[in-house]
């Protein structure tokens, strides 16, 4: 009790200072570290809200038997959805930093996810989000994600993403407010991040535009085409899904995504898989409380050991005669083959039979050439 009604004494004192431009140490207030078995709060120096909003956000769970396959890996869909309540929470918190109207931050893309290595039951998962990057209407998050064995105590990095925010009005989600702006350290990273930023948006509108497609059932498909192991799940959004003012967190619609990747993959091959990585994941549009959505998904390409596909995410707003079915998400997953082992197996060969499965084959293996190509770059030693 002491050591909290110190820390709260530590709150007030702290925003007078912060108010005078002061900076206090945690210590100041709190005293000297006792060398006894006493806990020990560590509270960041008190300072101007963007410097505070620096450092970085953490959270930490353990992974349960709900959060894997039947291998005892974790669902990469799991992962996707802690990754973006991390980086949701930072953002947020950043956005309503100054006095003005509040907003909540609502996800609208992910970069490139690797999945650097597996996580299993047991272990407990650190998820730390830091901000990287404001433009006038959006926020840059870096999230990093630890395994832990707890019986052990050895740790290993498992993903690196990074997310991008928009801040939402409470009284009219529809309208996006700016951002407060954040200090940055070296005038190199705000040029690095302004760079990061026009190459998303770019990106983020191409795709928009030839994602009109939609996902069509074949009667009697033959093994290993396009059409046997694509896959649809339809899901009504309920208020457990959303956030408090309406539209579905970012996260629940990846979990989705990721459960009819998984699906499309494991039809394919039929044995363990595996998320390797995730392409950028593009929200183009927010999903309202109430609408249907159809999550689809269907093979591109293949190469020896590895399976991409591609999802879609289309709403219906049921409840809402007045707007047509639209679509709302879009992204590439990539998917491995595992044996009982954990070792790396051969996957069968897609088969694409139309041409629109031929072309978006050709697609998928420039994709994958690319990536490869930067890959062996990244491990070549420098000269």
């Amino acid at each position: 009790m002491r050591l909290l009604s110190r820390a709260l004494r530590l709150r007030e004192l702290g925003s007078r200072q912060a108010s005078s431009g002061r900076l206090a140490s945690a210590q100041e207030y709190l005293g000297p570290r006792s060398s006894g078995a006493r806990c020990w709060l560590s509270i960041p120096a008190v300072g101007p809200v963007s410097s505070l909003l620096s450092q970085p956000s953490v959270t930490a769970r353990i992974m349960r038997p709900d959060d894997a396959n039947v291998a005892g890996n974790v669902h990469g869909g799991t992962i996707l959805k802690m990754i973006e309540e991390a980086g949701a929470i930072i953002s947020t918190r950043h956005c309503n930093s100054q006095d003005g109207e509040r907003c909540v931050a609502a996800l609208a893309r992910v970069e490139r996810t690797d999945f650097l290595s597996p996580m299993c039951i047991g272990e407990v998962a650190h998820v730390s989000a830091e901000i990287t990057y404001t433009s006038k209407h959006s926020v840059e998050v870096q999230v990093n994600v630890m395994s832990e064995n707890i019986l052990t105590g050895n740790k290993k990095l498992t993903n690196k993403a990074t997310l991008w925010y928009v801040p939402l009005s409470l009284k009219n989600v529809d309208k996006v407010l700016e951002v407060p702006p954040v200090v940055y350290s070296r005038q190199e990273q705000e040029e690095e991040g302004r760079k990061r930023y026009e190459a998303q948006k770019l990106e983020r509108m191409e795709t928009k535009w030839r994602n009109g497609d939609i996902v069509q059932p074949v009667p009697n498909p033959e093994p290993n085409t396009v059409s046997y192991s694509q896959s649809s799940l339809i899901h009504l959004v309920g208020p457990s899904d959303c956030t408090l003012h309406g539209f579905v967190h970012g996260g629940v619609t990846m979990k989705l995504m990721d459960e009819v990747a998984g699906i499309v993959a494991a039809r394919h091959c039929k044995t363990n898989i595996v998320t390797a990585s995730v392409d950028a994941i593009n929200f183009h549009d927010k999903i309202r409380k109430g609408c249907v959505i159809t999550i689809s998904g269907r093979m591109t390409f293949t190469s020896n050991k590895s399976m991409e596909i591609e999802v879609l995410v289309d709403a219906d707003p049921v409840v809402d005669n007045s707007q047509k079915r639209y679509r709302a998400a879009s992204a590439f997953f990539t998917y491995v083959s595992l044996s009982q082992e954990g070792k790396s197996l051969p996957v069968p060969q897609l088969l694409p039979e139309t041409e629109d499965e031929k072309k978006r084959f050709e697609e998928g293996k420039g994709r994958y050439l690319q990536m490869k190509a930067k890959r062996q770059g990244q491990a070549d030693p420098q000269p």
